[in-house]
């Protein structure tokens, strides 16, 4: 089983990674930054999100748009600074998480459902849409922690991770960016949903915590295990691959404990090379 090599360590909590412009961006969630780190691992901070930051994407004309998690807000780069979008409080039951944008700058955003770490008992959450002027509304509901998502390259699918389905959860996208015909894509044995990522056979890269594995799904069902990322357990896998055709993945501490903010035992890795070829096929 291969190891992935490392762009870049002492981090405290890496998420949400995404490759853009040639760099892989995503939020150190414990460290309140956003960071874009190279091939040849050198990093740039982006932003500060004092509530600490998540799931990142971007509005055609560029701008950075990123979740601040505890005040449950989305919020976009400007020139002068981060300014808020929307205010998710009212549809967010606990903190927000993950989201992906589509093309036109919709932004679909997840939230815990409840107090994981505080011994709440557990909630279904919603997924919200952002409209780019603001405007919110939940796109689907009942959803069990949903977490990583992504859409597909032709913008009518968007399947999100079930982090306690366990399982990856499809939707057909409408003109209007509504969602409807919800099935299950892929459940998982054994493994959680943690950080997903397409890759360009239309297979889906992803990290289970549990586990300490990434797996390879396609459409009903594992294809084949991936690699370890930690050796505590992988955290995160996103972003789609490379020019090198490989899947980014970020890991950190577990999960599912109480935060331990001072630890910098993060880091962020590129995994090994996606082979061409058929859905499901080995290399």
């Amino acid at each position: 089983m291969l190891r992935p090599e490392t762009l870049i360590d002492d981090l405290r909590f890496p998420e949400g990674p995404r490759w853009h412009d040639g760099r892989l961006w995503f939020s150190d969630m414990h460290s309140q930054q956003v960071l874009a780190v190279d091939l040849d691992g050198k990093a740039e901070t982006i932003v500060e999100v004092p509530q600490d930051p998540s799931g990142l994407g971007w509005l055609p004309d560029g701008r950075l748009l990123v979740v601040s998690m505890q005040d449950r807000k989305l919020m976009r780069l400007d020139p002068q600074g981060l300014v808020e979008v929307a205010d998710l409080s009212a549809h967010a039951s606990f903190y927000c998480n993950d989201m992906v944008v589509d093309a036109v700058g919709r932004a679909y955003v997840g939230n815990f459902g409840w107090d994981l770490h505080g011994g709440a008992p557990p909630v279904e959450a919603n997924l919200v849409l952002v409209e780019p002027d603001g405007a919110v509304r939940v796109v689907a509901d009942k959803l069990r922690f949903p977490n990583g998502s992504v859409i597909t390259p032709d913008g009518r699918t968007l399947i999100v991770g079930e982090t306690f389905g366990p399982c990856l959860t499809a939707f057909d996208i409408a003109g209007d960016g509504s969602l409807s015909g919800r099935r299950e894509w892929a459940r998982m044995e054994g493994a959680v949903p943690d950080g997903i990522c397409l890759d360009a056979e239309g297979g889906i890269w992803v990290a289970s915590p549990v586990s300490g594995a990434v797996l390879r799904l396609v459409e009903g069902g594992r294809v084949r295990p991936g690699e370890d990322a930690h050796p505590d357990g992988p955290d995160r896998a996103r972003g789609g691959a490379d020019p090198g055709r490989r899947p980014s993945l970020s890991a950190g501490p577990g999960s599912f404990s109480p935060p331990d903010r001072t630890i910098r035992s993060g880091c962020v890795r590129r995994g090994r090379r996606v082979p061409p070829g058929r859905p499901g096929s080995r290399p």
